[in-house]
Protein backbone atom coordinates (compact mmCIF):
# COMPACT_ATOMS: atom_id res chain seq x y z
CA UNK A 1 0.00 0.00 0.00
CA UNK A 2 1.18 3.57 -1.04
CA UNK A 3 1.68 6.14 1.55
CA UNK A 4 -0.69 8.45 -0.29
CA UNK A 5 -3.53 5.56 -0.26
CA UNK A 6 -2.32 5.08 3.87
CA UNK A 7 -3.14 8.84 4.47
CA UNK A 8 -6.43 8.73 2.42
CA UNK A 9 -7.52 5.80 4.35
CA UNK A 10 -6.70 6.91 7.71
CA UNK A 11 -8.51 10.27 7.19
CA UNK A 12 -12.02 8.45 6.16
CA UNK A 13 -12.05 6.63 9.62
CA UNK A 14 -11.16 9.92 11.32
CA UNK A 15 -14.17 10.86 9.64
CA UNK A 16 -16.00 7.68 9.98
CA UNK A 17 -15.05 7.59 13.72
CA UNK A 18 -16.42 11.33 14.19
CA UNK A 19 -19.67 10.46 12.61
CA UNK A 20 -19.64 7.77 14.81
CA UNK A 21 -19.37 9.44 18.30
CA UNK A 22 -21.23 12.50 16.91
CA UNK A 23 -20.51 15.94 18.11
CA UNK A 24 -20.78 15.97 21.53
CA UNK A 25 -17.30 15.57 22.78
CA UNK A 26 -16.79 18.70 20.33
CA UNK A 27 -19.51 20.25 22.38
CA UNK A 28 -18.34 19.47 25.46
CA UNK A 29 -14.93 21.45 25.17
CA UNK A 30 -14.99 24.91 26.09
CA UNK A 31 -15.20 27.58 22.99
CA UNK A 32 -11.72 29.96 23.10
CA UNK A 33 -12.54 32.45 24.89
CA UNK A 34 -15.15 31.51 26.69
CA UNK A 35 -15.67 32.49 30.49
CA UNK A 36 -15.35 29.74 32.91
CA UNK A 37 -18.81 29.34 34.97
CA UNK A 38 -19.04 30.57 37.95
CA UNK A 39 -18.42 27.80 41.43
CA UNK A 40 -22.05 27.79 43.01
CA UNK A 41 -22.43 27.47 46.61
CA UNK A 42 -25.63 26.08 48.02
CA UNK A 43 -26.16 26.86 51.80
CA UNK A 44 -29.00 24.91 53.59
CA UNK A 45 -30.34 26.61 56.11
CA UNK A 46 -32.17 25.26 59.67
CA UNK A 47 -34.03 21.71 60.35
CA UNK A 48 -32.75 20.50 57.17
CA UNK A 49 -28.97 19.43 55.61
CA UNK A 50 -27.28 19.52 52.35
CA UNK A 51 -29.60 16.87 50.29
CA UNK A 52 -32.22 19.00 50.10
CA UNK A 53 -30.10 21.06 47.45
CA UNK A 54 -29.50 17.56 45.66
CA UNK A 55 -32.39 18.05 42.72
CA UNK A 56 -30.57 21.72 42.50
CA UNK A 57 -27.45 20.17 42.46
CA UNK A 58 -28.01 17.84 40.24
CA UNK A 59 -29.73 20.01 37.17
CA UNK A 60 -26.32 22.45 37.45
CA UNK A 61 -23.72 19.81 37.65
CA UNK A 62 -25.12 18.97 34.06
CA UNK A 63 -24.60 21.78 33.21
CA UNK A 64 -21.12 21.82 34.38
CA UNK A 65 -21.18 24.39 37.02
CA UNK A 66 -18.83 23.50 39.70
CA UNK A 67 -21.05 22.73 42.75
CA UNK A 68 -20.44 22.67 46.27
CA UNK A 69 -23.25 22.26 49.21
CA UNK A 70 -21.24 22.90 52.32
CA UNK A 71 -22.75 21.93 56.07
CA UNK A 72 -24.22 24.91 58.01
CA UNK A 73 -23.01 24.53 61.44
CA UNK A 74 -26.12 26.16 62.72
CA UNK A 75 -24.55 26.85 66.13
CA UNK A 76 -24.82 30.86 65.56
CA UNK A 77 -25.42 33.89 62.88
CA UNK A 78 -21.55 34.93 63.64
CA UNK A 79 -20.37 31.39 63.97
CA UNK A 80 -22.00 30.01 60.91
CA UNK A 81 -21.15 33.14 58.66
CA UNK A 82 -17.65 33.01 59.66
CA UNK A 83 -17.51 29.09 58.92
CA UNK A 84 -18.78 29.86 55.34
CA UNK A 85 -16.65 32.47 54.88
CA UNK A 86 -13.38 30.75 55.25
CA UNK A 87 -15.20 27.91 52.72
CA UNK A 88 -15.55 31.01 50.45
CA UNK A 89 -12.25 32.01 50.38
CA UNK A 90 -11.07 28.59 49.36
CA UNK A 91 -12.32 29.33 46.08
CA UNK A 92 -10.70 30.99 43.38
CA UNK A 93 -13.18 32.98 40.62
CA UNK A 94 -16.41 34.11 40.65
CA UNK A 95 -18.86 32.72 43.21
CA UNK A 96 -22.87 32.92 43.08
CA UNK A 97 -24.14 31.75 46.84
CA UNK A 98 -27.53 30.60 46.99
CA UNK A 99 -29.40 30.11 50.27
CA UNK A 100 -32.23 28.40 52.04
CA UNK A 101 -34.11 29.80 54.86
CA UNK A 102 -31.97 30.42 57.52
CA UNK A 103 -28.83 30.29 55.38
CA UNK A 104 -29.92 34.00 53.84
CA UNK A 105 -29.19 35.52 56.96
CA UNK A 106 -25.90 33.28 56.82
CA UNK A 107 -24.74 34.48 53.10
CA UNK A 108 -25.73 37.83 54.07
CA UNK A 109 -23.40 38.46 56.04
CA UNK A 110 -20.58 35.60 54.56
CA UNK A 111 -20.42 37.69 50.93
CA UNK A 112 -19.69 40.74 52.49
CA UNK A 113 -16.39 41.83 51.84
CA UNK A 114 -15.73 39.63 49.45
CA UNK A 115 -14.98 40.40 45.58
CA UNK A 116 -15.40 37.10 44.23
CA UNK A 117 -19.14 36.53 44.98
CA UNK A 118 -20.50 38.41 42.34
CA UNK A 119 -24.52 37.26 42.67
CA UNK A 120 -26.53 36.37 45.75
CA UNK A 121 -30.02 34.13 45.48
CA UNK A 122 -32.30 33.57 48.21
CA UNK A 123 -34.54 31.18 47.77
CA UNK A 124 -38.06 31.74 50.90
CA UNK A 125 -34.30 33.22 52.79
CA UNK A 126 -33.82 35.96 54.95
CA UNK A 127 -32.01 38.87 54.07
CA UNK A 128 -31.67 41.14 56.80
CA UNK A 129 -30.40 44.28 57.08
CA UNK A 130 -27.80 45.00 59.63
CA UNK A 131 -28.92 44.94 63.12
CA UNK A 132 -32.35 42.59 62.50
CA UNK A 133 -33.13 39.07 63.72
CA UNK A 134 -34.58 36.46 62.16
CA UNK A 135 -37.37 36.32 64.49
CA UNK A 136 -37.85 39.96 63.89
CA UNK A 137 -38.80 39.13 60.08
CA UNK A 138 -40.23 35.79 60.68
CA UNK A 139 -42.97 38.00 63.09
CA UNK A 140 -42.69 41.68 61.00
CA UNK A 141 -45.98 40.16 59.28
CA UNK A 142 -48.66 37.22 60.20
CA UNK A 143 -48.86 33.88 58.64
CA UNK A 144 -46.25 31.91 60.27
CA UNK A 145 -47.12 28.47 61.63
CA UNK A 146 -43.04 27.42 63.07
CA UNK A 147 -43.80 29.01 66.49
CA UNK A 148 -42.75 27.76 69.85
CA UNK A 149 -45.74 24.70 70.14
CA UNK A 150 -44.63 23.53 66.79
CA UNK A 151 -40.86 22.99 68.61
CA UNK A 152 -39.34 20.50 70.34
CA UNK A 153 -36.41 21.95 72.48
CA UNK A 154 -33.17 19.61 73.79
CA UNK A 155 -30.68 21.49 75.65
CA UNK A 156 -26.89 20.64 74.87
CA UNK A 157 -24.02 21.86 76.65
CA UNK A 158 -24.31 24.52 79.42
CA UNK A 159 -27.12 26.28 79.37
CA UNK A 160 -27.43 26.36 75.13
CA UNK A 161 -30.58 24.69 73.51
CA UNK A 162 -31.44 23.43 70.07
CA UNK A 163 -35.17 23.25 68.29
CA UNK A 164 -36.29 20.62 66.00
CA UNK A 165 -39.72 20.81 64.43
CA UNK A 166 -41.97 18.20 65.66
CA UNK A 167 -42.85 14.89 63.43
CA UNK A 168 -46.49 16.09 63.61
CA UNK A 169 -46.26 19.27 61.69
CA UNK A 170 -43.30 18.92 59.87
CA UNK A 171 -44.77 18.01 56.51
CA UNK A 172 -47.89 20.65 57.20
CA UNK A 173 -45.55 23.54 58.30
CA UNK A 174 -42.49 23.13 56.31
CA UNK A 175 -43.01 20.56 53.30
CA UNK A 176 -46.80 20.59 51.87
CA UNK A 177 -46.05 19.85 48.69
CA UNK A 178 -43.44 17.24 49.22
CA UNK A 179 -44.53 13.50 49.41
CA UNK A 180 -45.26 12.67 52.76
CA UNK A 181 -42.78 9.62 52.82
CA UNK A 182 -40.20 11.84 51.84
CA UNK A 183 -40.55 14.52 54.87
CA UNK A 184 -40.93 11.78 57.32
CA UNK A 185 -37.05 11.05 56.37
CA UNK A 186 -36.38 14.99 56.11
CA UNK A 187 -38.21 14.79 59.85
CA UNK A 188 -36.14 12.00 61.54
CA UNK A 189 -32.65 13.74 59.71
CA UNK A 190 -33.23 16.85 60.36
CA UNK A 191 -30.66 19.03 61.52
CA UNK A 192 -31.51 21.62 64.66
CA UNK A 193 -30.42 25.31 64.58
CA UNK A 194 -29.76 26.43 68.00
CA UNK A 195 -32.24 29.08 69.69
CA UNK A 196 -29.96 31.94 69.93
CA UNK A 197 -29.71 32.28 66.55
CA UNK A 198 -33.78 33.43 66.15
CA UNK A 199 -32.69 36.94 67.92
CA UNK A 200 -28.64 37.68 67.19
CA UNK A 201 -28.26 40.59 65.05
CA UNK A 202 -27.32 40.44 61.77
CA UNK A 203 -23.81 42.28 60.26
CA UNK A 204 -23.65 44.57 56.93
CA UNK A 205 -25.62 43.20 54.65
CA UNK A 206 -23.88 41.69 51.02
CA UNK A 207 -26.95 42.86 49.33
CA UNK A 208 -26.11 46.54 49.55
CA UNK A 209 -23.17 46.03 47.46
CA UNK A 210 -23.97 42.35 44.95
CA UNK A 211 -26.51 41.58 42.76
CA UNK A 212 -28.76 39.36 44.30
CA UNK A 213 -32.13 37.22 43.16
CA UNK A 214 -35.51 36.31 45.39
CA UNK A 215 -37.36 33.28 45.02
CA UNK A 216 -40.58 33.97 46.50
CA UNK A 217 -42.72 30.71 47.64
CA UNK A 218 -46.19 32.22 47.98
CA UNK A 219 -47.71 29.01 49.98
CA UNK A 220 -44.95 29.66 52.36
CA UNK A 221 -46.22 28.23 56.17
CA UNK A 222 -42.46 29.09 58.04
CA UNK A 223 -41.45 32.17 56.59
CA UNK A 224 -44.54 34.73 55.53
CA UNK A 225 -45.08 35.42 51.93
CA UNK A 226 -45.26 39.19 52.84
CA UNK A 227 -41.99 39.33 54.59
CA UNK A 228 -40.03 37.62 51.43
CA UNK A 229 -41.26 40.65 49.26
CA UNK A 230 -40.43 42.81 51.86
CA UNK A 231 -36.56 41.48 52.14
CA UNK A 232 -36.71 40.85 48.47
CA UNK A 233 -38.01 44.62 47.25
CA UNK A 234 -36.00 46.51 49.74
CA UNK A 235 -32.46 44.57 48.50
CA UNK A 236 -33.53 45.81 45.02
CA UNK A 237 -33.51 41.66 43.97
CA UNK A 238 -34.98 40.70 40.83
CA UNK A 239 -37.80 38.56 42.08
CA UNK A 240 -39.59 35.07 40.58
CA UNK A 241 -42.46 33.91 42.57
CA UNK A 242 -44.07 30.37 42.70
CA UNK A 243 -46.42 28.09 44.29
CA UNK A 244 -44.41 26.48 46.44
CA UNK A 245 -44.13 25.52 50.59
CA UNK A 246 -41.33 26.24 52.67
CA UNK A 247 -38.69 23.92 50.24
CA UNK A 248 -39.00 25.40 47.00
CA UNK A 249 -35.49 24.40 46.41
CA UNK A 250 -37.35 20.48 46.57
CA UNK A 251 -40.68 21.10 45.43
CA UNK A 252 -40.11 23.56 42.45
CA UNK A 253 -36.55 22.17 42.03
CA UNK A 254 -35.95 23.48 38.16
CA UNK A 255 -37.33 26.47 38.83
CA UNK A 256 -34.93 27.09 41.63
CA UNK A 257 -31.77 25.88 39.75
CA UNK A 258 -33.25 28.21 36.81
CA UNK A 259 -32.74 31.08 39.08
CA UNK A 260 -29.65 30.37 39.77
CA UNK A 261 -28.30 29.94 36.14
CA UNK A 262 -29.74 33.75 35.65
CA UNK A 263 -27.72 34.65 38.19
CA UNK A 264 -24.42 32.94 37.26
CA UNK A 265 -25.16 34.70 33.73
Amino acid sequence: MTTTRRAVLAGSAAVATGALLGTSEARAQPRPGARPKPTVVLVHGAFADSSGWNDVSARLIRENYPVIAPANPLRSVATDSAYLASVLATLSGPIVLAAHSYGGIVITNAATGNPNVKALVYVAAFAPDEGESLLQLQTKYPGSKLDEAALDFRPYGDGLVDGYIKKGVFHDVFAKDVPRAATDLMQAGQRPADTRTLGEPSGAPAWKAIPSYYLVARNDQVLPVAAQRFMARRAGSRVHEVGASHVAMISQAAVTADLIKSAAR
